[in-house]
């Protein structure tokens, strides 16, 4: 799937340490051009975030795959039900 918009947020980057190193992640939030725009939340994680270099109020295409999981009731009592 694509989305078309413009950059209307940048989050701050996001770091930590796995066992396989470092990481990093960037949440941006795209405005769509649409007649009711909606905001859509994205992130790019490792390199890709210096990769491209996305700036505030870019015009841009996100090329993205949906995916989701079967939700798992253990997982609420773990996460909390304020996340869900």
């Amino acid at each position: 799937m694509e989305l078309k918009g413009r950059i209307i947020h940048i989050l701050p980057i996001q770091t930590g340490e796995g066992k396989n190193g470092p990481w990093q992640k960037q949440d941006y939030v795209l405005e769509t051009l649409d007649t009711y725009p909606k905001k859509v939340c994205f992130n790019l994680w490792g390199d890709k975030v210096n990769q491209f270099a996305i700036k505030q109020d870019e015009m841009l295409t996100v090329h993205f795959d949906v995916e989701s999981r079967e939700f798992n009731r253990s997982e609420e009592r773990r996460v909390g039900k304020e996340c869900l």
